[in-house]
């Protein structure tokens, strides 16, 4: 295993992070603990948090914040950020992860799926930011880290609201980015190639489909969720204080 990166500054940060319970999530919140930052995450899965908040204690004799939040409902979110805040103190680092990419037929997309969909992928990142920003202005600065996907630039289909809610995350982030400048907050955009989590290789890792990702990456391996908590650290952390309105693509080469 290669060795990873300290970033001392990171010590001691209040981190927020939603859908931080499982898969790439739980790899981030595992990585913050690593580094002594104060960990809370939101996720609609409690138990599988729960089994997550006592493993990462076991590690590192710190244990998460973990509040049990559907993020698509948007008062709960920002009632779940004050929490942070009164209980860990003010936020650093946002790290908006939380999204689904359930499949579903073009022909079966009703209006209230799409809206549901958005809800899920998309709004709530515009939302803990701005929930955030006034927090990241009392401590003179602070990172914001959204997620998009190759999904939409490969391109491939199967799932056109979940692609568009994750080629808009590039837009909120641009525009984010001027917005907070001033306030030397920044924000920037992971994008993920096909990761390999445990739900991935439950619903999707077949070997063919894994020989046409083979096939399309430059490098043979696979994405794993430690690969992208890897960037997230350096974009949560001060080595990236000259990043912002950037994306910030881990998928192998793919695209």
């Amino acid at each position: 295993m290669h060795q990873k990166a300290i970033y001392p500054d990171l010590a001691g940060k209040t981190v927020f992070i939603t859908g931080g319970g499982s898969g790439i999530g739980a790899a981030i919140t595992r990585a913050f603990a690593g580094q002594k930052a104060k960990v809370a995450f939101v996720d609609i899965a409690e138990e599988t948090s729960r089994a997550l908040v006592a493993g990462v204690q076991d590690l590192t004799g710190v244990a998460p914040l973990f509040i049990a939040c559907d993020i698509r409902d948007i008062a709960a979110l920002q009632a779940a950020i004050e929490r942070v805040r009164r209980e860990l103190g003010e936020i650093a680092v946002l790290v908006n992860n939380a999204a689904n990419d359930e499949r579903h037929a073009v022909d079966a997309v009703t209006p209230a799926y799409w809206d549901e969909r958005m809800a899920v992928n998309l709004r709530p990142s515009f939302f803990t930011a701005q929930a955030v920003v006034p927090q990241m202005k009392r401590l003179g600065g602070g990172s914001i880290i959204n997620f998009g996907s190759v999904s939409w630039m490969i391109p491939q289909g199967g799932f056109p609201a979940y692609a568009t809610a994750k080629a808009a995350a590039h837009g909120l982030t641009r525009t984010l980015a001027r917005d907070f400048g001033p306030f030397n907050i920044r924000v920037n955009c992971v994008v993920p190639g096909w990761v390999m989590t445990e739900r991935q290789r439950k619903l999707w890792l077949t070997p063919e489909a894994d020989a046409e990702r083979a096939k399309g990456q430059c490098l043979p391996s696979r994405v794993m969720p430690e690969d992208i908590a890897d960037i997230v650290l350096f974009l949560a952390s001060d080595a990236a204080a000259k990043c912002t309105a950037q994306d910030f693509t881990v998928d192998g080469g793919w695209v």
